[in-house]
Order: structure tokens, then C-alpha cells, then sequence
């Protein structure tokens, strides 16, 4: 089946964070949204018709996984991550965000300090600080046009840590990190003691010739020493069913956490995130192949738009994801004066680089997600505003 990303939906008046809450955020509503990382593509189809066919049984009792969940999730991981694991280590989970903050709540205390690496999705830090615990930020390095890690400088940041929270892939930067640099990173970590908490949200949007590497699989020591989340939400459009999952290889850490969720019926989940996620799961390969070879498109739209008429911003290209780091620090902006420039000159809602750490000054982040033509009129607003 050919599947059309092409088509323009109207999402105003759905709820849309992305779209009905830019008036929250700005306080107006005449910017085109380019911010939330959800995508503008209808949700797959055969998600929406398991959720159909399930609603037409009007009985919405108490449920438990389906089976297809869990052997949907273990052969996608075996088929797409050539990763193995078994029913017992998977534990629902009700969003990555909430999976980060009951992970530091079962192995840390309040004043534990725990690591991220700026610029870096920004919950890491505001989940950390809103728990009580010290955040130790330890910024990446641009080099050529990627983020990289200085890892003299993350074995001395990491000392003291009681965790480190990693972005696997890198969002805004969307670097894929080589098994060697997941490597380093368990070794270090489990020379200090530190526990790893590896979000993989972005692991499915890893663009060819990239390879995602679960943490775990890398080494001995990463899968010992690790805590690692993932989520059908983000490849497939569907992050309002709430349908991510831990996987835990080390059985006092997976013991520990299952038994802090079980405490609280945190793992319980709804009877529709197990349905939609078995379903992507199943059915999603094809959809997902013809999605990324899109968003390559998109990222190449951009890149090469931007060079063309756009002088003063580049980008970083990402090796996964949708998003796209904007490098505005050629305009000699200061960064109220760049978010004047996108939200009064340009008419665009996006993510404010500081938003993701210090390190993020002079960036923004662009959000792709989105059919051609749609993407194609916040850039001519964005070269327009700067001509």
C-alpha cells in the first residue's frame, strides 16, 4: 500500500498541543506550528482500526496486556535492533517522561545528583530539578556539523552521580551514537556506580544508512548497569495513547523498578495503548519505511532550501528524527532577539534552543513532521523575513 504524506489535515480544534496550544505558549494565534514533536501524518491505519474494532465491543472493563503486546514488542526489537529479550523484562510504562521520573524516584534520593548531556531534551533536567535531585550538566561538543562527546570531561562530570539520563538517539541534535561511544559511556558509568536511564523514543526514526544501537546490547556492562525506555508513540504518531515500555536485562535493577510500578499500578496501562501499540507493532514496517524515506525528503527540502535563500542559518542534519537543529548564531542575534525574529517576522512557533540548556544559544529547533508543502511555506515565510 502506498501510504500519502502529502495530505494536508486540520488538527485546530482536536486539543492539539501542537496546534491549539500555541496561543497558551505565545499568547497569539497567527504562527504556523512547527514546535511539538508529533508528526501532521495521520496516525497508521491499522492502529486506528485495531482501536475501532476494539471500541466496537462497548464493554470498557478492566483489562491487562494483551499477548500480542508482549510478543509484538519482542519481535519488533529482535527484527528492527537485533535485540532479544524475553516477556519478563518489559514493564508498561504511561509515557517515557513519567517511566524517567519514577526510574529516579526508585534508585535516587532527593539532593542525588544525576547527569544529562546539553543541549538535550529538555524534561531531563526539569524532571530531575522538579524531584528534588541536582542536575550535573555536561555539555556535548559541536564538531563537523555533529555532537560529540568529550569524555575526558563526562568522567569527571559523572563522578558523584547516582545516574545518568541519555538521549539515544539525540534530540534536538539527532546524532545516533556509534556502539564504541555506548561503550565508553558503560564502561564509565559502571566503573562510578552510576545507573544509566537510556531514552529510546527516537530509536525507530533512525535514518538510513544510520543504525540505532540499544544501549543494552552494546556490552556486558550496558546492559548491567541500565534502565532503557521506548515507545511506538513517536514513530508512529500516536503519543496521545501513552504506550511506552521499560526494558530492564539486570534483574535487581529490573526487580527493584517492577516492584516500585507494581507498588503504585503505575505499569497498569489502558486497554487501547496495548491494543495500538501491538498493531504498529505488527503492521507498521511498510508505513514506517515509506514515512522515513519522506522525512529524508523533507530534510534534504530543507537543507538545500536553506543554503539557496536563506544565507545566515545552516542546520544540523540529523542522522535520526524529524527535528532539525537550526544554526542561527550567524545572524549575530541575541536569543530574545532570534525568538522575536521567528515569532514577529517570521510567524513561526518553534522550540527556543535555550529551552534544551545553555549550550542551545543561537539555535532553534525545527520540527519537519509535516507534508512537503507545509514545510515549504514556513520556510519561504522564514527566507522572507530575513530578505
Amino acid at each position: 500500500m502506498k501510504y500519502n504524506f502529502d495530505e494536508v489535515i486540520e488538527r485546530r480544534g482536536t486539543d492539539s498541543v501542537k496546534w491549539d496550544g500555541v496561543k497558551n505558549v505565545w499568547g497569539r494565534d497567527d504562527l504556523l506550528p512547527m514546535w511539538v514533536a508529533d508528526m501532521d501524518f495521520r496516525t497508521p491505519p491499522f492502529v486506528i482500526n485495531a482501536l475501532r474494532e476494539r471500541l466496537e465491543h462497548e464493554v470498557l472493563g478492566y483489562t491487562f496486556a494483551c499477548e500480542e503486546w508482549y510478543t509484538s514488542i519482542c519481535s519488533w526489537l529482535h527484527r528492527r535492533h537485533q535485540w532479544d529479550i524475553t516477556r519478563e523484562m518489559l514493564t508498561f510504562v504511561p509515557g517515557i517522561v513519567r517511566g524517567q521520573a519514577f526510574a529516579l524516584q526508585c534508585f535516587t534520593r532527593p539532593g542525588d545528583k544525576v547527569m544529562v548531556m546539553t543541549p538535550v531534551y529538555h524534561h531531563f533536567f526539569l524532571v530531575t530539578e522538579r524531584l528534588g535531585r541536582e542536575v550535573v550538566y555536561s555539555p556535548l561538543e559541536l564538531k563537523e556539523g555533529k555532537y560529540q562527546i568529550d569524555f575526558h570531561r563526562f568522567a569527571q562530570d559523572i563522578r558523584g552521580c547516582k545516574a545518568l539520563i541519555l538521549c539515544n538517539p539525540h534530540n534536538p541534535g539527532g546524532r545516533v551514537w556509534t556502539v564504541e561511544e555506548l561503550r565508553r559511556i558503560a564502561d564509565i558509568c559502571q566503573e562510578n556506580n552510576v545507573l544509566v536511564i537510556s531514552d529510546e523514543i527516537h530509536a525507530d526514526l533512525t535514518l538510513p544508512p544510520y543504525k540505532h544501537h540499544p544501549f543494552a546490547t552494546v556490552s556486558d556492562a550496558a546492559a548491567q548497569v541500565s534502565l532503557t525506555f521506548m515507545a511506538p508513540s513517536k514513530a508512529f504518531n500516536m503519543p496521545g495513547l501513552g504506550s511506552s515500555y521499560a526494558i530492564t536485562v539486570n534483574e535487581d535493577i529490573r526487580h527493584r523498578f517492577q516492584t516500585f510500578m507494581e507498588a503504585g499500578e503505575f505499569s497498569e496501562g489502558h486497554l487501547l495503548a496495548y491494543i495500538g501499540a501491538a498493531a504498529a507493532y505488527t503492521h507498521g514496517e511498510k508505513w514506517l519505511t515509506q514515512m522515513l524515506d519522506y522525512i529524508k525528503g523533507n530534510i534534504n527540502f530543507t537543507e538545500n532550501f536553506l543554503k539557496e535563500h536563506v544565507p545566515g542559518i545552516g542546520m544540523i542534519r540529523p542522522q535520526a528524527s524529524y527535528l532539525i537543529f537550526l544554526d542561527c548564531r550567524a545572524l549575530g542575534l541575541t536569543q530574545e532577539k532570534l525568538n522575536e525574529l521567528f515569532t514577529d517576522k517570521t510567524h513561526l512557533a518553534l522550540n527556543d534552543g535555550t529551552m534544551f540548556g545553555q549550550p542551545g544559544e543561537g539555535f532553534m529547533r525545527l520540527n519537519i513532521g509535516c507534508p512537503r508543502s507545509v514545510l515549504e511555506k514556513a520556510l519561504r515565510q522564514l527566507a522572507a523575513a530575513l530578505a
